[in-house]
């Protein structure tokens, strides 16, 4: 049986859920997923950070276009975080240069201390804090997408793996499993897929490769409360730690370029991410809770793509989010949607320039 929509997103992540939300408002949306539940990759093994400075210059613009977003609708979804960096004597060019990049202010040795009682003072040089970071509710903004599609007559189907995807007329056919959806436009947020959701559909792919990043959970170190220290860094993101229901998320903040997978963690490079750590903690990691990995999907220029492909104008591309889809997601959602709707966006026109896949079909 084949059902029609106006659009089939694929992919249910945040960056599927957003842009099927904001396309909603005009068109009827159907979602489909592999997994069986939204959410299974990235979006599921995200840090959750909100912080407007990260990220290159149109990052950084969709991160403040969405921070009204993020901290009004639905009653706003963001807590107080906080961000430290930390370095040691010898790191103090690469301080430098994070102050300067990350917005950070320079704070004493016994300021950081004060804020995160493990840190070692006889490593610890250098310091510099940031109060406008903010944990990110993901799950609740998820599910609030989610409710959105289906409140607008739309639907989000799990268990619904992509089995191919060929043109009809004027259309498209995705084919699942379970059955086939008939849809004039498809928006592609398939994350670590997206160059093979491409390639499926017969359009060109543009080098989106997803990189690996492994985490542990650990018990709160040496029995502190963590719920209100910041996250911290290492100095050039070597490696970080943010508290998470009462537990330490420690990664070793690796790029890894890999095959799309269900990804898991990297024993060694996670070993090798938690004695960075540790040697600038009086803590030791005793022991983990439990490890897991993500993956972090970037262009060939590490900006987002966003918006319709210039050969194939019915294949929306919405991806490419490099660890900033929830930050970015209510902006870049809306770009998505008025891009496929031929509306102006609110953006300036050379941020737009810098998101669309145009730039990379030159």
């Amino acid at each position: 049986m084949t059902q029609t929509s106006d659009i089939v997103v694929i992919g249910a992540g945040i960056a599927g859920l957003s842009a099927g939300a904001r396309l909603s408002e005009d068109a009827r949306v159907t979602v489909l997923e592999v997994e069986d539940a939204v959410g299974y990759h990235a979006s599921g093994r995200s840090a959750a950070l909100f912080e407007e400075n990260y990220g290159l210059p149109s990052t950084i613009a969709l991160n403040k276009a969405s921070a009204a977003y993020h901290r009004e609708a639905n009653g706003g979804y963001l807590s107080p975080r906080g961000l430290l960096i930390v370095a040691r004597a010898e790191e103090q060019d690469s301080f430098d240069a994070d102050v300067n990049t990350m917005g950070v202010d320079p704070v004493t040795v016994s300021e950081a201390l004060s804020m995160v009682p493990i840190l070692d003072r006889a490593q610890v040089s250098f310091a510099g804090y940031h109060e406008a970071a903010y944990d990110i509710d993901t799950d609740r903004m998820m599910q609030d997408f989610r409710r959105q599609i289906t409140a607008k007559g739309g639907q989000v189907l799990v268990k619904s793996a992509v089995t191919a995807i060929t043109r009809a007329g004027s259309g498209w056919t995705v084919s699942t499993a379970s059955g086939d959806h008939a849809c004039a436009r498809i928006v592609n947020a398939a994350g670590a897929w997206a160059d093979g959701i491409a390639t499926m559909a017969g359009v060109t792919p543009l080098g989106i490769v997803p990189h690996r990043r492994s985490m542990a959970r650990l018990p709160a170190p040496d029995g502190h409360d963590v719920s209100r220290w910041p996250m911290f860094f290492g100095v050039g993101e070597t490696w970080y730690a943010k508290p998470d229901a009462g537990a330490l998320l420690v990664s070793p903040a690796e790029e890894e370029p890999v095959e799309p997978h269900d990804a898991w963690a990297d024993d060694m490079v996670l070993a090798e991410g938690l004695a960075r750590y540790e040697a600038m903690v009086t803590a030791p990691v005793a022991r983990l809770i439990t490890s897991w990995a993500g993956l972090r999907s970037f262009s060939p220029d590490r900006a987002l793509v966003l918006g319709p492909d210039p050969q194939t104008p019915e294949f929306i591309w919405c991806a490419a989010q490099g660890g900033y889809g929830f930050q970015t997601a209510p902006a870049a959602s809306q770009l998505v949607a008025d891009l496929a709707m031929g509306r102006s966006p609110a953006l300036p026109a050379e941020v737009v320039a810098a998101l669309t896949p145009d730039r990379l079909r030159r």
